[in-house]
């Protein structure tokens, strides 16, 4: 029986890797071989510290994920790797699967992606940033010339300011308490901002930086009568805004957005496959690469997780490599 190396987190704060079968492979089902995985940072330190709410335990659920929340728990969903048995039309192909950090695995046929030509295999983990990037941004639904500020300049946060610098006549502007960031926004080919110099009266303000003072900051920027995404998720940590000000006089809207379904202006006519189909092509842009800011072997996954899961760290997004696991 075939065996594999998978990361799991024993309990909060602590990760471990273990040996476990891989089941049989049935007649639709394909073996595929990690090349490389993605740290989903926000989400995943949060599975790794032990702040999923328990109310949300179900929905946070990753399509793989074994074991439950708060541990033992196998959990991640950026994936990339090639296929090593399955159907003659998939074999040799490279994929993207949302499966945890695990150097091999069978899952249904049906779950992998073939990345397309000219997206480089390490790229391809930012797949899962950038589907979550395209449903924000079918929820924003920003207009031609819009004067668009992304607070927070994390791998979401970045992803969405590259797109949106594709949308004609659109102005970008990334805000991040991280000076550094500036060099990440020049690569992307969007204007950089610090908070105390973020710009007012903004068509639409999306925020993904995790912390009340980011959307706070959103409130303060987006136009009377404007809407603001919450494109965060805080885990279980609380939020506090200061809503006695203008917050009703200018009549403003937060509206939360997040990826576990299509946004509902194309929940009717685009699948989570398409919408993940539509991500990994949007990857043959190489500005994408200044998100890869580290890389490491599997080996060390439990103390990367904890490096990770220090805020003051500053990746954007860590990748694993697979290639030397078995």
């Amino acid at each position: 029986m075939l065996e594999a190396t998978a990361f799991w987190v024993d309990e909060p704060g602590v990760g471990v890797l273990r040996r476990e079968p891989l089941p049989r492979i049935g007649e639709q089902d394909v073996l595929v071989r990690t090349l490389h995985t993605g740290v989903s940072r926000g989400t995943e330190t949060s599975v790794f510290t032990g702040r999923v709410p328990v109310g949300e335990r179900a929905r946070m659920r990753a399509p793989f994920q074994e074991g439950e929340f708060p541990g033992p728990v196998k959990y991640g969903y950026l994936n990339v790797g090639v296929v090593e048995e399955g159907p003659a039309e998939l074999l040799g192909q490279r994929v993207f699967t949302l499966f945890p950090h695990q150097s091999a695995f069978v899952v249904p046929a049906d779950a992998v992606v073939p990345i397309p030509d000219g997206v480089p295999e390490r790229r391809a983990v930012l797949a899962g940033a950038v589907e979550t990037a395209v449903n924000v941004l079918w929820d924003a639904a920003p207009l031609l010339g819009d004067r668009v500020t992304v607070v927070g300049g994390g791998m979401i946060g970045c992803s969405i300011a590259r797109l949106l610098r594709g949308i004609a006549g659109v102005e970008v502007v990334l805000v991040d308490i991280d000076p550094t960031r500036r060099d990440v926004a020049d690569r992307l080919g969007v204007t950089f901002a610090e908070p105390s110099k973020a710009p007012h009266d903004r068509d639409l303000v999306i925020n993904t930086s995790g912390s009340d003072a980011g959307l706070q900051l959103a409130l303060e920027s987006v136009v009377t009568e404007g809407e603001v995404i919450e494109a965060s998720w805080y885990g279980d940590r609380p939020a506090t805004l200061q809503l006695g000000g203008d917050f009703h006089s200018r009549r403003l809207t937060i509206r939360a957005s997040q990826v576990s379904a299509v946004a509902a202006r194309r929940r009717g006519s685009r699948t989570t496959r398409d919408r993940l189909e539509l991500a990994l092509r949007f990857l043959r842009d190489p500005a994408f690469d200044v998100l890869l800011t580290a890389e490491s072997s599997w080996r060390e996954l439990p103390e990367v997780m904890a490096r990770l899961a220090d805020r003051s760290n500053a990746d954007l997004c860590h990748t694993l490599t697979w290639e030397d696991s078995e």
